[in-house]
This record gives structure tokens, sequence and C-alpha cells, in this order.
């Protein structure tokens, strides 16, 4: 499973490794007042959030990316986000990032699942565990 630690601030050659994080249906969210935006919509809604704690330096969020975006066409009653962990560092260390990429999954605003790596299996059954919930939820 791919993961990266939370990289040291002085690291700052990133000029060949930007990468596109949110791409499809995935929401960049680069401001508090954003995410808060973002989850007060999926709450109106009804949707489930799947936020994707990530990096443009991490080589694991990079291979996941193209495959989270894909997730987010496919599953439109769920709404992807992703943060960039430099980008809102005190946003993030909030959510007590150890390893990125970390994806929450949050209905309400509340945290009903987490994943902590690169894992696209695990992903994806999370997700299937996370749209059967909901149906249950519906009925």
């Amino acid at each position: 499973m791919g993961l990266c630690l939370t990289k040291n601030q002085g690291d700052e050659d990133d000029s060949d490794q930007h990468v596109e994080l949110a791409a499809g249906n995935v929401s960049l969210v680069t401001t508090k007042e954003g995410w808060e935006q973002k989850l007060s919509e999926a709450s109106k809604d009804g949707k489930t959030v799947i936020a994707n704690f990530s990096a443009t330096w991490c080589g694991p969020c990079r291979m996941i990316a193209p495959f989270y975006c894909e997730l987010s066409e496919k599953h439109p009653s769920l709404m992807f986000l992703v943060v960039d962990v430099d980008e809102l560092t005190e946003f993030s260390s909030s959510w007590d990032i150890k390893a990125t990429p970390t994806f929450f999954f949050l209905r309400d605003g509340q945290q009903v699942d987490k994943l902590v790596g690169a894992n696209k299996p695990e992903l994806q059954k999370k997700i299937t565990a996370v749209l059967d919930s909901a149906v249950h939820c519906q009925k």
C-alpha cells in the first residue's frame, strides 16, 4: 500500500512535481470556508463526502488521483473533495493527517470511515459500503 509521510516544510523543490489532483467531479478545496461550504452543500443534498487529503509531491497520491477522479464520475451521488495538505497546512493538521493520501468519509459533517494510503481495492470497497449504507438509510 502506498503512502507518504508528511513532508518537511523546508523541501520546496516542487517545480517538476505539480500534478492535477482534482479532475472529473472532484472539487479542490483551497480554503477552510470552501470546505465548510462543500460540507454544507453535501448535507443539504444528502450526499456523503469523500475527502482526499493529498499532496502534489506524493507519489502514491499522484498514482491514485486518476482512479479517484474515475470514481467521482461513476458515483455522482457522492461528493469527492481533495485537500492539498501543503496549501491548507493548519486545517490538515486539525484532521491529524500523518500520511498522504488519507481519505475521510463524512456524512452530515461527521466521519463515518477513513482510509490511509493509496489502496485502490480498499477505496473501492469503502465507497461501495458507503453507498450501500446510504441506500439502507433511505429505506
